[in-house]
């Protein structure tokens, strides 16, 4: 996202080149031996590239209005504008709380108000799965921050995670503790405590600066077109599965829609139509639609039993699914073009599963 989006570096927090990933017995498994020096995960804030990306939008030309949409009018007849009503809070007649009720004439409309979207909800795009992601952001002494200024941490076990995993990402100069699930959301805050615990070890003695939750959507919306509107990012569904990532999916749907809109309606000439976002759509498919898929399925073979996990995190020792794993991380695709590897691959995973469902599970290590 850094190179294709044109991002500065100092906006990055974290350049992570190691991963600690942790079974629910606590065995570590270091990967990250098989990425390039220039190669890494790069740790930001969103508020921080957020505020990055508003200000580039704005020195091009874009209009910032900083509100909150209530929800639109929808045409009637063709060739009618949608019309937009929000509560305009830099209106000098408005007061700051409750800002001021305007209206907004507009074209075209792309969703990308997240998973809570309210254009989604207007246009009739219909409803989601969604897992709720929870997080403490945490300053841990000096010693510990130190330990975790290139390395992130990934835990799996049903103590922190009934179906996905829980994580200590660093950031500026804190870490980030937390955990999400998508069948047990009110056992949350225990799954918190899950992650809490177990990584006790390096990040005791932390202090809680800020604490965040937000529902990540499992699949996409059965509906993300209608007329001249489209969703694109969390409000459209585009978050994958096993990592739980949107950012950069957000960013590349909301670029490829606006190429389109710009191509299809030859730079503002003509009026585009449903047909036009459609054929966002189906170019989106096209490009993404097996990495979400493949993910899904994994998800599904390693993130439902404790014995599941164990066989993950093992696999994670061998150095081509590293490679694949961060190779698909980094560059937004599933690779792994080696019949061989995969083969032995599938063999191994086959092995793994069959030993860890059968044997007693090996005791509880201590994290060093």
């Amino acid at each position: 996202m850094l190179e294709e989006f044109d991002l500065p570096k100092n906006i990055v927090d974290r350049e992570v080149k190691k991963m600690t990933m942790i079974s629910p017995t606590n065995k570590e498994v270091q990967i990250g031996q098989t990425l390039k020096d220039h190669e890494y995960i790069g740790m930001v804030r969103r508020e921080v590239l957020d505020d990055f990306l508003r200000n580039r939008a704005a020195e091009n030309g874009a209009q910032l209005i900083n509100g909150l949409f209530l929800g639109m009018q929808l045409p009637q007849k063709t060739g009618e504008s949608y019309v937009l009503t929000y509560n305009d809070y830099n209106s000098a007649e408005g007061a700051s709380r409750t800002g001021e009720k305007k209206t907004l004439e507009v074209d075209v409309v792309i969703g990308a108000d997240g998973a809570n979207s309210r254009v989604a909800k207007d246009i009739g795009a219909g409803d989601y799965e969604y897992a709720i992601a929870f997080q403490e952001r945490m300053r841990i002494p000096d010693d510990k921050m130190e330990y975790y200024k290139d390395r992130a941490e990934m835990y799996v076990g049903e103590d922190v995670s009934p179906d996905f995993y829980a994580w200590v990402f660093p950031k500026c100069d804190h870490v980030a503790v937390g955990t999400g699930t998508v069948i047990d959301k009110k056992g949350i805050q225990r799954y918190q405590q899950g992650i809490r615990d177990r990584a006790a070890p390096r990040i005791a003695g932390g202090e809680v600066l800020r604490v965040e939750a937000h529902p990540i959507p499992e699949h996409p919306r059965p509906r993300r077109v209608n007329n001249r509107a489209a969703l694109i990012g969390d409000a459209a569904g585009y978050v994958t599965k096993c990592s739980g990532e949107g950012i950069y999916f957000a960013a590349k749907s909301g670029r490829m829609c606006a190429e389109r809109i710009l191509i299809n309606s030859e730079y503002g000439i003509r009026m585009i139509d449903e047909h036009d976002l459609k054929q966002h759509i189906r170019e989106w498919d096209a490009k993404y639609g097996a990495t979400y898929l493949v993910l899904d399925l994994l998800q599904k073979v390693f993130y439902t039993t404790d014995a599941q996990r164990e066989s993950f995190v093992e696999l994670c020792e061998e150095e081509y699914v590293q490679r694949v794993t961060f190779d698909s991380y980094l560059y937004k695709t599933v690779q792994g073009n080696n019949p061989i590897g995969d083969l032995k691959l599938g063999w191994q995973t086959l092995a793994s599963l069959w030993k860890n469902e059968n044997k007693v599970p090996d005791e509880m290590r201590t994290l060093v």
